[in-house]
């Protein structure tokens, strides 16, 4: 089985990632933030250095999909191929940060891997308010991330729920970071389990 954690920068991907891993003894795999050879460029000028970043994302992605799967075991995986073609790389594209011809290469490169990959067996969007991620992004304390605009995370924030609203790939459960603090309190983190717990073993089938 495979589970992947989406949201917008800030809003505990990788937290929960951990936590429900240790929960369900899954096995975790993380965004590689540090070994992103283009993360630190593309803040600096992202023009520039949209379009390989974006690449860069998109075969990482797809690598480790095939990967994971080929292994057989229960997975949680932070972060999914669909935010960087429907959210991160048409908001670059829409803010005049990548060309219209890298746009297109990009998206029918990714519609390509698509059609080889499995989705989620349950996708968990965690969904936040800016401040919520503002705050978040301020705890954790990155450098890169220092230069990130309100603007920027509200944009993305949109075309998050735009996408949210349409998914159909696979089950799907919907966290209000808003309202709860996994991060912190245990009672909020049971919740989350209890739902997941629903959704996996299709409890919600007849609702559907």
């Amino acid at each position: 089985m495979l589970v992947s954690v989406a949201g917008n920068i800030g809003s505990g991907k990788t937290t929960l990632t951990t936590l429900l891993a240790k929960h369900y003894n899954w096995e975790a795999h993380f965004e590689a933030v540090d070994e992103n050879p283009y993360l630190n460029d593309f803040y600096e000028d992202m023009q520039r250095w949209s379009f390989n970043l974006q690449i860069y994302f998109l075969n990482t992605r797809f690598s480790k999909i095939q990967e994971l799967r080929k292994k057989g075991k229960d997975v949680i995986q932070d972060r999914t191929i669909y935010e960087d073609a429907y959210i991160f790389a048409p908001n670059l594209h829409s803010m005049g940060l990548m060309t219209s011809r890298d746009f297109e290469s990009y998206f029918s490169l990714f519609e390509l891997m698509n059609s080889f990959i499995q989705p989620p067996d349950l996708l968990i969007y965690l969904r936040a308010t800016v401040p919520t991620l503002v705050n978040q992004i301020q705890k954790r304390g990155r450098d890169y991330e220092e230069s990130i605009r309100l603007d920027y995370l509200k944009r993305l924030n949109e075309r998050y729920e735009a996408w949210i609203s349409e998914y159909e790939e696979g089950k799907l459960l919907i966290i209000d970071v808003d309202e709860n603090n996994f991060s912190e309190n245990a009672e909020d983190l049971g919740e989350v389990i209890q739902k997941i717990d629903a959704q996996i073993h299709g409890l919600f089938e007849a609702q559907k």
